[in-house]
């Protein structure tokens, strides 16, 4: 079942004084590009982290933040008395020696580097286990807005390969059509020749029917068939399968530009210029793909 890139998902837990909140975003990437953002105090859990996102996530722009509030006392924020005062009375110095006014100096002293500090909540085995369950939910939230997404998505791909299925039934009686006004046109052609010109019968015959061989499109057409069979089979499996429908589509694309190059009649070619179009839509949903 198809999947998409693009998700989204959060989950808190709660223990004790403390409540882990994870958030995860994702979006299309070639490959897995993690960046995970948590208190400077745990990033030792970082890898630990980023693996957890690679093996449940598989690839993506991967984002995941991680946020620890506590509702101890114990971590409230509290500010340097000393400090506080000191950077006041350096501010009002400064100020009086420049003749500036003092209005706003406490407030800017209040929130000098230093001066206002927040406890660190202590590393425990708790605490760690408490912030990978939170990012597992999240995670598990993530892949099902990715499924739901995908679904979506196999929906619309599903339209494009109908489209293009119609659009290569009308190829057929038209490319009939095609060969026999071929034949018909070199026939005439020999005919206007002089008569004193001698022609082998024999061997026009089977020039004919190699050129016509040239300009013959059922391979194309029936490999296309095939790929766009393929396709649909591809998307109802349960792997994750969106680069291997990438390389299908562009086989599809090889077919579709064969047969518009070898039709030579405009009317294939119109049909072409229309199958093209359907195909790049496929192309731009199964870069969404996982």
């Amino acid at each position: 079942m198809l999947r998409s890139m693009t998700g989204f998902g959060t989950a808190s837990v709660q223990k004790d004084s403390y409540e882990v909140i994870a958030e995860v975003r994702t979006l299309n990437s070639k490959f897995a590009d993690i960046n995970v953002r948590l208190p400077a105090q745990w990033s030792s859990l970082e890898l630990a982290l980023r693996k957890q996102l690679a093996d449940s996530l598989v690839r993506g722009k991967i984002t995941a933040t991680i946020e620890i509030v506590s509702n101890t006392s114990a971590n409230a924020a509290v500010f340097d008395e000393e400090l506080l005062a000191d950077y006041l009375a350096r501010f009002k110095k400064v100020s009086s020696d420049l003749g500036e006014a003092t209005g706003d100096l406490f407030s800017l002293a209040l929130h000098a580097p230093g001066v206002l500090k927040v406890a660190e909540e202590e590393f425990n085995e708790d605490l760690v286990d408490l912030i990978k369950e939170a990012l597992a939910g999240a995670i598990d939230k993530t892949n099902e807005f990715r499924l739901q997404e995908g679904q979506e998505l196999a929906s619309k791909l599903l339209e494009y390969l109908n489209s293009i299925r119609r659009l290569l039934a009308q190829i057929d009686p038209l490319d009939k059509e095609r060969i026999k006004l071929i034949e018909e046109r070199l026939r005439q052609g020999l005919n206007k020749l002089n008569s004193n010109v001698e022609v082998d019968r024999n061997r026009f015959e089977q020039e004919l029917i190699y050129y016509i061989e040239k300009l013959d499109i059922n391979e194309e057409t029936v490999r296309l068939a095939n790929h766009l069979d393929y396709f649909e089979e591809v998307m109802n499996s349960d792997e994750q399968n969106g680069k291997k429908l990438g390389f299908v589509s562009q086989e599809m694309g090889r077919e579709i530009n064969t047969i518009g190059s070898k039709a030579n009649n405009a009317g294939i070619q119109r049909i072409v210029v229309e199958m093209k179009e359907e195909l790049e839509k496929i192309k731009e949903q199964s870069l969404n793909l996982l």
